[in-house]
């Protein structure tokens, strides 16, 4: 029997600097997992999910990732999602020093 759906989130990698980028109910891309787009329905998923992976000039591996809600918005279910979300933790730099990571800069997207 195959797993219900849970409530996830487009999740890919930005083509220029691989960092992760999450699409948001604008059909834009954040580098903030609070601004993505939380897909409830599976058909609705599938759909988004082939829209992202169908914009190669911006994304690399587009796929779901499941979440949690919560307050503070969504929340990685699994260990993969929570390390992808907070950057390499080799030394403190990047997303783990308080830079604060949004919304794209019009430069950088070319959907």
């Amino acid at each position: 029997m195959p797993k219900p759906f849970q409530p996830s989130v487009v999740t890919a990698n930005h083509l220029l600097d691989g960092d992760v980028i999450y699409q948001t109910a604008a059909d834009e891309w954040s580098r903030n997992l609070s601004d993505a787009e939380v897909l409830t329905d599976e058909a609705d998923a599938q759909i988004r999910l082939l829209h992202a992976q169908s914009q190669p000039a911006v994304t690399v591996g587009a796929y779901l990732a499941e979440v949690a809600l919560s307050v503070e918005g969504p929340e990685p279910t699994h260990f993969r999602e929570e390390f992808r979300k907070t950057g390499p933790s080799n030394y403190a730099h990047g997303k783990q020093v308080g830079a604060a990571p949004g919304p794209l800069e019009a430069s950088e997207e070319t959907i």
